[in-house]
Parts: structure tokens; sequence; C-alpha cells
């Protein structure tokens, strides 16, 4: 070893020795990467993020165009290239994780995010934000409750609560997460703070974040990750939170956060210490042990055993002859809706799909109301016959 790698090695240790004093934390500092190029703000404004989160404990290492003192600097031509340079530094341990404005996550991973609820000022993690945990929306959203637990406990949350917003697919994932949990995975269902409780949440729970983790399919979380971070600037800024969150699935080892390229310098910053959080509570390993705890209480098989997995049976039926339907049968998720009418075709019922006044409706012909109730009530798409409006 050479004398200036030595030199090297006590500079270091004799740096984070300050650190401790300062901080009262000792141990290696974590190194988060973040992309700089493609801001809509700019690239200062990535860097002015880096060097407030550098005051942290944190080591940032700005991938982009610029040279800067005080922190890291990797230097890229385009984001292209800063993409590459990102995963050549995560795969070679250079860094402990990254910041990015998008990445092409594979199918079965999708993003948790954080964000600062208005009602009481509470943090909250959205379950999830961008990215694909399944092509089926209510397998996608069992998987994006057990996505949820993970980035809570690695944030150092030992049992978060856990509620499902009220949108399309919320009761059926309801049902299979307390079969999940009857058999075994633990699962802190929170309560609405409505007064008919529940684990299912209004929009005044959003606000109010009753639960920690509030969960949903990417679409909706996508939108009110964007909502949460920029209500206070009318939208071209996102200045509150911590941006889209961690890439969790089965079996995904990096940790790469998104964040929007409309964000502000504060929200970069708090995306950056989010990381850093992940980092130091073992993000990769908790995913690894949750994994292993729902799968040895069933999750493959209840994730099989959905609505979805017989909805092929019914794809390439033909229409019956056109009858007019003036019969209308409700209380059908919406993305049950087309195979619901598919499965009336299949036994030679003539039926169309619609929006009622309650919801989605399919419209029969009033003489084979009966007939086509008990049809699909058998195949479990409705609980009970209902009427018209």
């Amino acid at each position: 070893m050479s004398e200036k790698q030595v030199n090297q090695i006590i500079g270091k240790v004799f740096n984070q020795l300050a650190d401790t004093l300062i901080s009262g934390e000792y141990g290696q500092k974590p190194r988060i990467g973040i992309t700089a190029i493609g801001s809509e703000h700019g690239e200062d404004n990535i860097i002015e993020a880096a060097l407030n989160a550098s005051k942290s404990s944190i080591e940032t290492i700005v991938i982009g165009t610029k040279d800067i003192d005080g922190i890291e600097s990797s230097i890229v031509k385009s984001e292209a290239e800063a993409h590459k340079r990102m995963d050549l530094l995560l795969e070679s341990k250079k860094i402990d994780a990254a910041v990015t404005m998008h990445y092409p996550f594979p199918i079965g991973v999708s993003t948790v995010g954080k964000v600062i609820t208005p009602g009481k000022g509470k943090e909250m993690f959205i379950a999830t934000t961008t990215g694909t945990s399944s092509t089926d929306k209510v397998e996608g959203m069992v998987k994006n409750a057990i996505y949820g637990i993970i980035t809570a406990k690695a944030c150092g949350i030992k049992n978060p609560t856990v509620g499902i917003l009220n949108v399309d697919g919320a009761r059926q994932t309801e049902i299979a997460l307390k079969k999940l949990q009857s058999q075994g995975y633990d699962i802190n269902f929170a309560s609405s703070q409505r007064s008919d409780g529940g684990s299912v949440m209004r929009g005044n729970d959003l606000l109010m974040g009753s639960a920690d983790v509030m969960v949903m399919d990417s679409l909706t979380g996508n939108l009110m990750i964007k909502i949460f971070s920029s209500y206070t600037t009318g939208g071209n800024y996102e200045s509150l939170g911590y941006g889209y969150g961690p890439g969790i699935g089965e079996n995904f080892k990096k940790l790469i956060l998104i964040i929007s390229r409309a964000s502000g310098a504060p929200l970069i910053e708090g995306a950056i210490k989010f990381a850093a959080k992940l980092v130091k509570g073992n993000c990769i390993e908790i995913a690894k042990n949750e994994f292993n705890k729902a799968n040895n209480a069933g999750l493959k098989d209840i994730l099989s055993g959905l609505k979805s997995s017989k909805k092929s049976e019914v794809e390439e039926i033909k229409a019956p002859s056109k009858e007019v339907v003036t019969f209308q049968i409700s209380g059908i998720e919406i993305m049950d809706l087309e195979d619901a009418v598919k499965l009336l075709w299949k036994e030679g019922i003539y039926a169309e799909s619609g929006m009622g006044c309650t919801g989605p409706i399919i419209l029969v012909n009033e003489e084979k109301t009966n007939e086509a109730i008990k049809i699909l009530s058998k195949a479990e798409y409705i609980a009970k016959e209902q009427t018209d409006c």
C-alpha cells in the first residue's frame, strides 16, 4: 500500500470520528447518488438539494454535467449516460442507493411514496405511486400493501397501520389481505376516522393520515403524490414531501427512488434523506424477510385464487343476437365489468355494460333478469339483486 493510500485511509477515519462527535452517529455514511439531468427546474435545483442533504451525515454523489465544490461529482454528458453511470455505481457498491427522475422497473416492482398529510402534518406512505406491481389491479394492490409495510418498517415503524383507499378493487383487496392475515402474516389494519370506521379509507383519511400505509393502485397513487407534493404551489413545483419513493418487489435488490421532473430542491433533499433512511434501516433485508413471511402464509395461493384467474375463460366469447336491454344490474366492480358481460354471453344472454347512478352496471333484457342475476351471483360478480335507480 502506498503512502498516499495510507494517508487517505487515515483521513477517512478522522473524518468519520469528527462526524461522530458532531452528529452522535458512528459508522459509514450512506452514499446516495442522484441524477441531475432532466429536471424541469434545472440542474442547479438538484445540486442545491444535494448540498443541503450532505449536511445531514449523508454522502451525496451528483451525476450530471457540472463539477461541484463541496460534494462528489460524476460527470456525464446526457441523461442516458447518467442512468448508465447510476446503474454502474449501484452494481459496484460505490453508492448504496440512487434517486432519479425515471427508471424502467420490471413488472412486479412499484414505488412507495412518502408524503406529509396536511390535516395533522403526519408522514404517510402511499403504496404505490409508479411502476406496475401486477397487470391485475387487485393482485397489484395486495402486493402494494406488502411493499408499503416493507418501506414503513425500513423507516423505523415496527408495526405500521395499513389502510386501503376506497377505489375500485378495495373490497377484494381487503378480503385477500384479511385472509393472508388469518393465515399467519401480521397486518395491523388501520381504522377510518369517519364514524363508520373500517380499514377501507375515505378521502378525509388521506388528509388526516389515518394510516401509516395507504394502499391503492399506482395510477391513483401517482395522482395523490403529485397533489400532496404541490398543492401549495399550483402544480408546477413539487415542494413538499419525499417523492415517489423506492421501487419494491420480490427479488429486486436495488434501492432506486423516483422523483418527478417537477420536484423542487426541498422535496429532492427529502428524497435523498428518505433514501439514506432506507439504507440505514436495511430495506433490502427487510423486504426479503417480509416476502418470506407472506409466502409462508400462502400469499401466492391467495393471489392465484383471485377472480382474475378465471377471466381468461370468457375472453373469446362472441355476443349472442342483440336484444333490447332495459334492466340494470349493479354492484359490480369496474374491473370485472367486461368479463361479467362476456360470462352472460357465454350462457346465451345478450348483455351490455354501462354506468348507472351508483356506478358500473350490466344491462339485460327484462325477461332474462332473474337468470342473469343467478349466473352473476354464482360467479361472485355480484353479491345480491339490486334494482334500478
